[in-house]
Parts: C-alpha cells; structure tokens; sequence
C-alpha cells in the first residue's frame, strides 16, 4: 500500500481529533450513591446528590523526542493498533506523576535501545486521535547519548529516514511535527 494511499485513508477517517464523552457513570465512585447527569461548569457530568463528588475527564498526556543526525529523523514502527506498521516518532503516554520530559527519554529508550537527553520543547500538539490516544502530545527535541539501536516494546523496527524519503506516517501529530521541523 502506497504512502500516499495510507495518508488518504488517514485523513478520510481522523480528519478531525477524536473527542472522548464523559463516561457513563451509574455509581459515585466514593460514596456509591446513584449519580445524576447534570450541566456543571458548562458541560453535563456525572454529579452525585449525596457527597457533591463531580467527574471531570482528565486529559492524557504522551510524550514524544524528535532526533535528527545528518539530517534524518529517528522514527520507530508500531507493532500495535491503530495504525499498526506504520511509523512515528517514539513515544508513549505520561505517568501519572512523572516528568514528561522524563517520560520522553524512558519511550525513546523502551522503543529504541537508545538513550536520549531531552534539549528542549519543539511543540505541544492537542486533539485525540483515537480513542485511546493522547489528548496532548508533548514533542521534545532530544539528543543521543549512548545505547545500542534495537527496536523493543511497541515498535518491531527502528530506523533513521531523510527527508525526502520518509515512509507511511502514523499520527497527525507526528506528521505536524515533521512538516513544521522540515519547513
């Protein structure tokens, strides 16, 4: 399948972010009280009448490393769904009190073999994708600073790519990334 065919059908399915609803709570999660579903702060929530508990979605965060050397960019290919056999920058979702920055340089190493060290912020890229997707994408320019190059976890390849010749793109975000660096 040609890059450019899988690009169209990216966009013909995620052409916008995916937005998660609120989940459908029957139960309050700490008094176990029946909730009602009523508009609060400017959105209808899952409310309970006996303790006052409100349900707020709270965003998931990834972090990712852009890594160029002599002009290429590192990407990894994901062995997992969506977009399975298709190529992104490593990264992976943020632990609950973790660094970001942190959690870029453990996915680079996870996916990698490759130990990194985070420069800077190249962007910060909002929407979810997907349903279990990321609803912000921190992207941090990164350095290599020793290992061994091994794809691991949840990528089956790992390779360096010039600009002219990258393969099939799994993520908008990643996508954005490489269309602003390149510009």
């Amino acid at each position: 399948m040609s890059a450019l065919l899988i690009q169209n059908i990216w966009a013909d399915l995620y052409v916008r972010p995916y937005n998660m609803s609120t989940p459908d709570y029957k139960f309050c999660p700490r008094c176990g009280a029946s909730v009602l579903h009523e508009e609060r702060f400017e959105k209808v929530r899952p409310v309970c009448p006996n303790c006052g508990w409100i349900h707020f979605v709270d965003p998931k965060v990834a972090a990712a490393v852009l890594i160029v050397q002599d002009g290429r960019v590192l990407l990894v290919r994901r062995v997992n769904e969506p977009f399975r056999g298709l190529w992104t920058l490593p990264a992976g979702f943020v632990d609950g009190g973790e660094d970001p920055a942190e959690a870029a340089e453990r996915e680079c190493l996870e996916e990698t073999g490759l130990s990194v060290r985070v420069t800077r912020v190249f962007d910060i890229v909002a929407g979810r994708e997907h349903p279990r997707g990321a609803d912000f994408v921190i992207v941090y320019q990164a350095e290599v600073t020793g290992g061994e190059m091994a794809a691991d976890d949840d990528a089956d390849a790992v390779e360096w790519f010039d600009k002219n010749n990258l393969p099939p793109i799994a993520f908008r975000a990643t996508q954005k990334v490489l269309q602003s660096f390149y510009a």
